[in-house]
């Protein structure tokens, strides 16, 4: 979602969180364990795991030109690889790896099963027309904390370039390779906790992370177990779990339980250009701060988040008037 300065409105967090998906076109891969799941509804495959994207480069998801999403992912049993692809109205799944029997088992709630869009009601006409034009949005829910906590702080105070940038040189150089087929051995595992936490300190700052952000993940990781614990607990209890540890606040926690829990009210506060795409949307008020934000979105109580994605998802954007916020890179000092 939103919640970075993001260089312009068309990214794919401000957009809402879209992976453009390519026609289905099979192509042979290893045989991997499969599952095939039937939604009960439309499903869009691009919406639905696009929030999970870090940018277009990110080294642990791929959409390929045969119509397949990938994704390689720490699960609590290992490394997996997954690879999804709509097969008529049902969904396939693949998966490699230690971790590919509990990715096949979470694949229904990665893919919105859990999620009930029938319970979103529009009360503004720029919703409605988006829900009707993405009949196939579901929320997912993941099932994992850390793997979306940590690109989470990079994401704080900076702008997407700079924060996808260090997403993609930390996965890289201290990730695996994840097993199986992998989009053609083009995906990579995120660090297992331990080794986040022995990252040298030059090499965050190569990588343009400054001290506070990680300093706040290596806070996390220190307490990654208790941190996943969260998942089986109810949205509010997680995020308070989550801002226990100094650094996460309810941005953070926010953006992080949207994915792990499907968290359907959990809206984003702090952000610097939600509030004003929102109230632009619903009141045409482009300078609304996170109170008339909320206020705005009372009538959305329980599903918040997804009628603010709704929102992103209209392209229902004010005009940029304000210079853009200078890119940064600790790296290069």
């Amino acid at each position: 979602m939103a919640g970075r300065f993001a260089p312009r409105p068309t990214r794919t967090t401000v957009r809402g969180g879209e992976v453009v998906v390519p026609a289905a076109r099979r192509a042979p891969v290893a045989a991997g364990r499969v599952r095939t799941w039937v939604p009960d509804g439309p499903l869009d495959l691009g919406l639905v795991l696009g929030p999970l994207r870090r940018g277009p480069a990110d080294p642990t998801f791929r959409a390929m030109p045969d119509g397949s999403l990938w994704r390689a992912t720490l699960t609590p049993v290992g490394p997996g690889t997954l690879r999804v692809a709509a097969v008529g109205g049902a969904v396939r799944g693949e998966a490699w790896g230690p971790g590919a029997e509990w990715l096949l088992e979470q694949l229904p709630g990665m893919l919105g099963a859990d999620d009930d869009p029938s319970a979103f009601t529009p009360r503004h006409r720029v919703l409605a027309m988006a829900r009707h034009r993405r009949p196939g949005l579901r929320l997912t829910r993941t099932g994992l904390v850390l793997e979306s906590l940590i690109p989470s702080v990079l994401e704080q105070k900076v702008t997407t370039d700079e924060a996808y940038r260090a997403w993609r040189s930390l996965v890289r150089k201290f990730g695996e390779p994840a097993p199986g087929p992998a989009a053609g051995g083009r995906l990579w595992v995120m660090p297992a906790p331990r080794t986040w936490a022995l990252i040298p300190s030059w090499e965050w700052h190569r990588a343009g992370v400054d001290n506070k952000r990680a300093s706040t993940i290596l806070r996390a990781v220190r307490v990654a177990a208790r941190l996943e614990e969260a998942v089986r607990m109810p949205p509010a209890q997680a995020q308070a779990r989550l801002e226990v540890v100094p650094g996460i606040g309810p941005w953070t926690s926010a953006e992080v339980v949207q994915r792990s829990h499907g968290a359907a009210d959990a809206v984003t506060v702090g952000d610097l250009h939600l509030p004003g795409i929102v109230g632009w949307a619903l009141a045409g008020d482009r300078f609304a701060d996170d109170a008339v934000m909320l206020e705005l979105l009372e009538p959305y109580a329980g599903q918040r988040h997804r009628a603010a994605r709704l929102i992103l998802l209209s392209g229902q954007v004010p005009a940029r008037r304000a210079p853009r916020m200078p890119r940064g890179d600790i790296g290069r000092l």
